[in-house]
């Protein structure tokens, strides 16, 4: 994986981790603004399969918002989601309302350390794998860690909800 990183410690992600106690490792990039995928630049700058870098998507589902936790090499099935929770009908939120309510950037959303705790779901791909990558809190940084760990924390639900 890419350079290893203690100087990331300022970012919510990073301090919620720290505080739980739980093992972890970040991982620092230079980000390219250019880039069309924020996940897949995360994969190629880590060196690791884009099956085990993991993009936190935001949804309405039936009108309360909703972290999606899948992998980037796919794409978020919004009827899978719905189906998750519960609800019955999901779409994409506004990416507006997606930074206010997680405190974090687009491109940069975490699943840890939100401003608001939002219910969250993992892909169960997830589980495949010893560690997986999510957004530390900014773009260009990453954390890695265990699959169990991440949906002890946010409290995820296991369910597939990715589409590759």
């Amino acid at each position: 994986m890419a350079k290893k990183t203690k100087q990331a410690a300022g970012t919510p992600a990073v301090v919620a981790l720290t505080a739980a106690g739980v093992p972890f490792t970040t991982h620092a990039y230079e980000h390219d603004p250019a880039h069309p995928s924020y996940g897949e630049e995360a994969a190629q700058a880590l060196g690791v399969a884009p099956a085990q870098v993991f993009k936190t998507l935001v949804a309405d589902v039936d009108g309360v918002l909703t972290v999606a936790v899948v992998p980037v090499s796919g794409s978020l099935d919004l009827k899978a989601l719905a189906t998750a929770v519960g609800g019955k009908r999901a779409a994409m939120a506004d990416p507006a309302l997606a930074e206010r309510t997680t405190g974090y950037v687009r491109g940069g959303i975490s699943p840890l350390g939100q401003r608001k705790r939002l219910r969250t779901v993992l892909d169960a791909s997830a589980s495949g794998h010893a560690t997986i990558c999510v957004s530390a809190g900014r773009r260009g940084l990453e954390v890695e860690l265990a699959p169990s760990d991440l949906a002890t924390l946010t409290s995820a639900v296991l369910a597939p909800i990715g589409r590759v």
